[in-house]
């Protein structure tokens, strides 16, 4: 344990979390913070097109929203609710500023995911399309060896990383809402999830277009009522987010808190995992939409990065620093005396804040959402770890081996150790990330010209 997490801070602190950081203000910068000043832009070709959806595909592949639920539902997984709270307790509540933050400039960095994985996308055997950042990589900069790296930790992270802290998080929230056990919860997953993922990335698609947007509202609407309750206490949360996420050492109790540095460390990490923007990772999902122009998905890239953090994570943060469960000096105590347990953070720390207000049923709820937004989680990274093994060994090699091996490692995450799941994850994430954030940067020339071309064409013309 004590390895892993020196093997993350090593990984993350604080030259990776600089890296996401910069990224996403160097395409900020350089698109005129587009996320903020094209807003009626971006939400009109996304949002808007909900009201006048196409009549029908015209290339082949998942229509845009298909592919956008599909990257959502691996990006509003349990780090929406466990990872927020994770975050919280090892880094305070200042880690949500920085979980903001991350997200705001990781709009862009999405939107630029999305256009290099449209504009270096391939024709798929069976139909439609596949790409993302291994291929764009290869092509884009002529280096397979990065677009191997990238594959190679893509699919370390399905196996090693998202699929253990989803099932882990199922399995403990299923077991402190109903007593069930862990093992068998983690077994009867991995079926589901195997029946899902047989149809290949269209089925995928259809499902996640069917319950991605349902259990979104079941839990918005949940933690809205919620925060209605807790009202009063909203403007000291807010202040205990601004003060702890800006001060070297905000106090606790009397006593030295938590730093900026920690909240950095938890906020921008957790923020990375529930909305994988850097990571490059949901850039696959949506490089099988059916769309013309690379800049027209960039939209949705943006819209995702809203949905899942702005929207989602901060809902579940500001439920659980309203609730009067967590409490950061009995955490940090904790942490000091290596006396952190399983129960303290993650999904029991969420589910012990609504259940604060709900009783029994905030308990459910979080129980009910855990397990939606975790399964399609596990089908959306089955995916993307199947299409960067077929990138490195070729088209349906080792692909059996591989579904066998991500149904194992379900049902082996779902009693393994918690802290050590969210360490093996930020490893993994951290190792996709700076080969997809280094390419990112490099073809900054091709985003901008699709992009500036796309906005002269479509929306000045």
């Amino acid at each position: 344990m004590a390895f892993l997490t020196f093997l993350g801070d090593v990984i993350w602190n604080p030259w990776l979390l600089c890296l996401f950081l910069f990224a996403g203000l160097w395409y900020s910068v350089r698109t005129g913070f587009f996320q903020l000043f094209g807003l009626p832009v971006w939400l009109r070709e996304t949002v808007g097109k909900f009201l006048h959806p196409p009549s029908a595909k015209r290339q082949g592949g998942l229509t845009q929203f298909q592919a956008l639920s599909t990257a959502l539902a691996s990006t509003i997984g349990t780090g929406s609710i466990a990872g927020v709270a994770t975050a919280i307790f090892f880094g305070g509540p200042g880690a949500v500023l920085w979980m903001w933050i991350s997200a705001f400039l990781g709009m862009m960095t999405g939107c630029a995911e999305k256009i290099l994985a449209i504009r270096y996308r391939e024709r798929a055997k069976g139909g439609g399309f596949q790409g993302g950042p291994m291929v764009y990589i290869s092509r884009g900069l002529g280096k397979r060896w990065m677009g191997c790296w990238f594959a190679l930790s893509c699919v370390g992270a399905s196996l090693l990383g998202g699929n253990l802290v989803q099932a882990n998080s199922i399995s403990t929230a299923l077991e402190a809402a109903l007593g069930w056990d862990r093992l068998w919860v983690g077994i009867v997953v991995a079926v589901c999830c195997a029946l899902v993922t047989a149809g290949g990335v269209g089925q995928i698609g259809r499902f996640s277009e069917s319950l991605v947007p349902a259990m979104a509202l079941l839990f918005l609407g949940g933690s809205g009522v919620v925060l209605l309750h807790n009202a009063d206490a909203l403007p000291a949360a807010f202040r205990a987010i601004f003060t702890g996420g800006l001060t070297p050492r905000a106090m606790v109790s009397g006593t030295a808190g938590y730093g900026i540095a920690s909240a950095m460390r938890y906020g921008v990490a957790r923020g990375v995992f529930t909305n994988e923007a850097g990571m490059g990772s949901s850039a696959i999902a949506h490089a099988a939409a059916d769309v013309e122009h690379p800049a027209e998905e960039g939209m949705w890239g943006i819209l995702e990065v809203f949905v899942a953090t702005i929207l989602v994570c901060t809902m579940t943060a500001l439920v659980i620093l309203t609730a009067g469960v967590y409490d950061p000096a009995a955490a940090l105590w904790s942490m000091a005396s290596g006396q952190v347990t399983d129960n303290m953070l993650g999904a029991p720390l969420s589910a012990a804040s609504y259940g604060a207000v709900l009783g029994r049923g905030g308990v459910l709820l979080v129980a009910v959402s855990l397990l939606l937004f975790a399964f399609t989680s596990l089908v959306g990274w089955s995916y993307y770890g199947e299409r960067s093994l077929a990138f490195l060994a070729g088209e349906g090699k080792g692909k059996r081996l591989y579904r066998l091996l991500f149904l194992g490692a379900i049902a082996v995450g779902s009693v393994v150790d918690l802290q050590a799941v969210w360490e093996l994850a930020d490893i993994w994430t951290g190792l996709m990330a700076l080969p997809n954030l280094v390419a990112l940067l490099l073809l900054t020339p091709e985003v901008l010209s699709a992009l500036r071309g796309w906005k002269k064409e479509k929306v000045e013309g």
